[in-house]
């Protein structure tokens, strides 16, 4: 028996896991009970994605557990032991918005509960390989200092600039503003790392942007592409937080980074770090969104600017 643990299994990324490894043949175990709704509503509910995996896939089973609870999780742990082959930690409160209004729940979701897996990760199953499901926001606002240019539909760097084909992992996280989300992952993200560099664990922090595929519930606090082409299709309006729209978004299809986790599962390596997301090829400003939306459909979307809440870009 070879067990893979994905939390966070009814999200994006995580649900996007669990086909692909149940595919290869693994029995997948999913840690998920639907936080989700309870940070952003019905909308954000994932329960119907957990009743899609669970008539696809004979050999995934959810657990309703939070990753907060380190008795509950032990029990998991403790059961499958050296039968685990791959631990995959996606589950997260993803939302800025949500963090700064809530940091203990916050913190304690992402921080905490990321603390709990790599302790128990150490105790029952060292060889495994842990993949943690990171964010560009460990940047913070460093990002926006960068010597950006406006035009008509995005801010862009010029050709000549370092980081126009994209931002390397010795990019700076210090010396910014982070949101709380972004310093509850920076803390998830560095303890990933520490596990690997210290303790010898097989870690990983892949950092992404904005991840986009069909099992996403997008909500207004999260889920970039998703809500978006929701909210246009459905109230024919959407609402732009700051930067005038222009500010650009990184999209990666969740496929493609599970992929990146099975690389990084054949060659592990310890306390590993990547920027991971689709470069130039798949970016967009919000407003370049809104107008291929606009052009595909053939509606017209009533765009509601409001002044921007949180520094980061």
């Amino acid at each position: 028996m070879s067990i893979v643990i994905i939390t966070g299994s009814t999200g994006l990324v995580g649900s996007e896991a669990v086909n692909f490894f149940c595919d290869k043949g693994f029995d997948v175990v999913g840690i998920d009970n639907n936080l989700r709704k309870f940070f952003f509503g019905k909308d954000g509910s994932t329960i119907w994605v957990k009743n899609k995996l669970l008539k696809r896939n004979k050999n995934f089973k959810n657990l309703n557990l939070d990753v907060r609870n380190y008795k509950k999780l032990k029990k998991i742990f403790k059961k499958y032991s050296r039968n685990i082959s791959l631990i995959i930690h996606c589950a997260a409160q993803p939302s800025h918005d949500y963090g700064k209004e809530n940091p203990i729940i916050d913190f304690n979701v992402n921080a905490t509960g990321t603390l709990n897996l790599l302790e128990l990760t150490k105790k029952y199953c060292p060889d495994s390989p842990f993949i943690f499901m990171s964010t560009n926001k460990v940047y913070g606002d460093n990002p926006n200092k960068l010597k950006l240019i406006e035009k008509s539909n995005r801010w862009e760097l010029s050709k000549k600039n370092k980081y126009f084909k994209g931002i390397d992992e010795n990019f700076s996280i210090d010396h910014c503003t982070h949101s709380f989300f972004g310093v509850s992952k920076t803390y998830a993200d560095l303890i990933v790392q520490e596990y690997g560099n210290n303790v010898g664990l097989k870690t990983v922090c892949f950092r992404a942007g904005c991840i986009t595929g069909p099992n996403h519930s997008g909500a207004k606090l999260h889920g970039f592409l998703s809500y978006l082409v929701k909210s246009s299709l459905s109230k024919k309006k959407y609402t732009i937080i700051g930067y005038k729209g222009k500010q650009v978004r990184d999209n990666l299809h969740s496929f493609d980074l599970i992929n990146c986790f099975w690389e990084f599962y054949k060659k592990p390596k310890k306390g590993g770090v990547y920027n991971i997301g689709g470069g130039r090829y798949s970016n967009c400003s919000v407003v370049e969104a809104l107008n291929l939306v606009e052009k595909l459909t053939n509606i017209k979307v009533d765009l509601i600017t409001i002044k921007l809440i949180l520094k980061v870009l």
